[in-house]
């Protein structure tokens, strides 16, 4: 009887350690947020944000039911202009005085294909929530060499539209396109 109790225990305990939730947490050596945009209908204008979080709650190894949480401060905002830079943080875009950061929280998460996603939540940007859909390649999971610990990386990828939020108003397409690409790589290291 005590070896059935026994073997019942590690059986629960066993099953329990699988469905345990995982947090991980973005290396920023080792990822990048960035975005573009069309000027003038002829050329796309890069950028990115030097100061960004995410983190990662996961309780399946293929990231099925994962949960990301993204906050990002506008204020790190970078096109490598300086007079766009400042023209970006100012009222007529991000508004960073007002509006710090811009958040995105994952609210589910469709398989489409082996270790892609169709990653949907809610971003908040200038003040304005608004739902967005985003493709995710999750691509796989390893024992970091330098670490010893696990590392998963990340591709995000997708289009949202600046009207959406109001934002940059006054620049009309073809001045400034409506459509706005988002990118993030990024590895995720294993905090528990």
């Amino acid at each position: 009887m005590k070896k059935i109790v026994f073997l019942l225990a590690a059986a629960i305990l066993s099953v329990t350690a699988v469905s345990a939730q995982s947090t991980w947490k973005v290396d920023k050596m080792h990822a990048k947020l960035t975005f573009t945009v069309t000027h003038l209908a002829v050329s796309d204008v890069d950028g990115l944000f030097k100061d960004f979080d995410v983190t990662i709650e996961s309780s399946k190894p293929d990231f099925s039911d994962a949960k990301f949480t993204l906050v990002a401060q506008t204020a790190s905002v970078n096109t490598e202009v300086d007079k766009r830079d400042e023209d970006l943080r100012s009222a007529n875009f991000f508004e960073v005085d007002k509006y710090p950061t811009m958040n995105f929280t994952s609210t589910g998460i469709t398989k489409t294909t082996a270790n892609h996603y169709k990653l949907k939540g809610n971003l908040t940007l200038h003040g304005v929530t608004k739902p967005v859909e985003m493709d995710l390649w999750y691509r796989g999971t390893i024992t970091n060499p330098m670490s010893n610990k696990l590392d998963a990386g990340f591709k995000l990828t997708g289009v949202i539209k600046r009207s959406d939020f109001g934002f940059g108003a006054k620049y009309s397409a073809p001045i400034l396109s409506d459509e706005v690409q988002i990118k993030a790589d990024g590895e995720f290291g294993k905090a528990n």
